[in-house]
Parts: structure tokens; C-alpha cells; sequence
């Protein structure tokens, strides 16, 4: 499948910038790809999931549905 999600392997540093060029069609995106599990290594993944999981901390109305695909610990970014 074609994702349109900005390409940054490895994945130096999630930015506020960076989160706020997501939407909700990029947000389905990165989940489809987590859920699809077909990356060439496994810090791709990590680099995904990690990328996911800042966006249910910093914009988690575009995470409502895959909260399946974080480990949802209780966490305070404050």
C-alpha cells in the first residue's frame, strides 16, 4: 500500500511541528501500517509506534480509535 506519511527512517525526533502535519487520513495511515505489521526492520515499527503514541499524548483526538495498537499506561506529559 502507498502511504503518504513524511518518510524519516530512522526516526530522529518526533517534533511538535512534525505532529501537527497530521490528520486524521495520516493518523488511519501510520495505524494501517502498525496493524498491517509488513516493515523491512523492526525499528520501523518502533519508529511508528512511537510516532503513534506521541500522537494520543499531544493530539489524541486523532488516536480515539487505535488505542488498541498503544500500550496504554497512564502517562502525564505535562
Amino acid at each position: 500500500m502507498n502511504y503518504n506519511i513524511p518518510s524519516q527512517y530512522p526516526l530522529r525526533k518526533i517534533t511538535q511541528e512534525l505532529l501537527y502535519t497530521f490528520d486524521e487520513k495520516l493518523a488511519s495511515q501510520l495505524a494501517e501500517r502498525l496493524e498491517d505489521d509488513d516493515y523491512t526492520s523492526p525499528f520501523e515499527s518502533l519508529d511508528d509506534w512511537h510516532l503513534l503514541r506521541a500522537l494520543a499524548i499531544h493530539r489524541p483526538e486523532l488516536t480515539l480509535n487505535y488505542h488498541h495498537l498503544i500500550d496504554q499506561e497512564p502517562f502525564d506529559e505535562d
